[in-house]
């Protein structure tokens, strides 16, 4: 639905402001009762509980007694105390840079190389990569591959073709362990991000590229740097946050792949920290100050993107 725009432009008057903004979302009603659902589900569900975990963070919290203060105890036991919390650091941060950055510069390329194909072409290549991402069957695929025994079908191959004298425990050695959850992290990283990129590329003005060969641009190399990129701004800002936010709360795959927790922590994160503590040990109060941090450390380097691709957005 297209917004109305009875007024052309926008007052700049401080006082006129909210005015302004109460006459446009009267002219606009009807797309924010469409909206209204997602938002009503949204507050409760996401933005509520997270006001809550800040004052949760201070205090111990069993869920059968009311909450009590402590302070900045949380927060010393994690920093001090806390062994197993420093690990989930370690290696929620491998995680991150692994499948954040690798992931995202993937999902770009993928989408860059789908649109240079055929139509048909271009729709099946783009479920092929997006299915994984939109099932919960795709750790039961890798079980199957990476089992134990003879039987999973990557110790058949590996001990048929003679590289291997016996199977190989995948899901529980600690020495492949981290790996094995990277790669399936990436195997499903494909998701809304890579959608965006891949509207990105087909929403591009095409008489841009007319436009750069006439003031000589040579190569699809250039078109890329030089009109591509700073085409896309915008889906490439929500592409980035979306891996940032997929590669800092990772732990559904570990968590399904491995167990929780994994053999000697090995892939133990921060968020199947904070499950261990919330879900299983029902101490809210820890469970809430490990989240609190994540989500700080987050909302930081979401800002840091925010100000590399600040000059493509506009």
């Amino acid at each position: 639905m297209a917004v109305k725009t009875a007024v052309k432009d926008a007052p700049l008057n401080k006082q006129s402001k909210s005015k302004y903004t109460w006459h446009m979302m009267k002219i606009n009603k009807a797309c924010y009762a469409m909206l209204a659902p997602f938002m009503i589900l949204f507050t409760i569900f996401t933005v509520i509980p997270v006001i809550i975990t800040l004052p949760l963070a201070f205090t111990n919290f069993n869920m059968a007694q009311f909450p009590e203060f402590t302070g900045l105890s949380n927060f010393y036991t994690l920093f001090l105390n806390d062994d197993t919390f420093m690990l989930a650091v370690q290696n929620t941060l491998v995680f991150a840079v692994f499948t954040g950055p690798f992931s995202y510069v993937l999902s770009f390329i993928l989408a860059w190389l789908i649109n240079e194909m055929h139509p048909v072409l271009k729709t099946f290549f783009t479920f092929v990569f997006y299915a994984p991402s939109m099932t919960t069957s795709a750790y039961v695929i890798w079980q199957l591959l990476l089992s134990g025994d003879s039987k999973g079908y990557i110790n058949a191959i590996l001990i048929s073709l003679g590289i291997l004298n016996s199977p190989q425990q995948w899901l529980t050695d600690t020495k492949y362990i981290l790996i094995v959850c990277i790669i399936v992290q990436l195997w499903i990283s494909m998701g809304a991000g890579f959608l965006s990129l891949r509207a990105g590329f087909q929403n591009i003005d095409k008489s841009m590229y007319e436009a750069g060969a006439i003031e000589g641009i040579k190569n699809r190399w250039q078109e890329l740097f030089l009109i591509t990129i700073p085409s896309m701004g915008p889906q490439l800002l929500f592409a980035a946050v979306l891996q940032i936010s997929a590669s800092f709360t990772v732990g559904v795959v570990s968590q399904n792949l491995v167990g929780l927790p994994s053999t000697d922590y090995a892939a133990h994160t921060v968020m199947n920290h904070a499950t261990d503590y919330g879900w299983i040990r029902y101490e809210m109060g820890y469970a809430s100050a490990i989240c609190l941090i994540l989500f700080v450390v987050m909302l930081l380097v979401n800002k840091l993107i925010n100000w590399i691709l600040r000059r493509y957005v506009d």
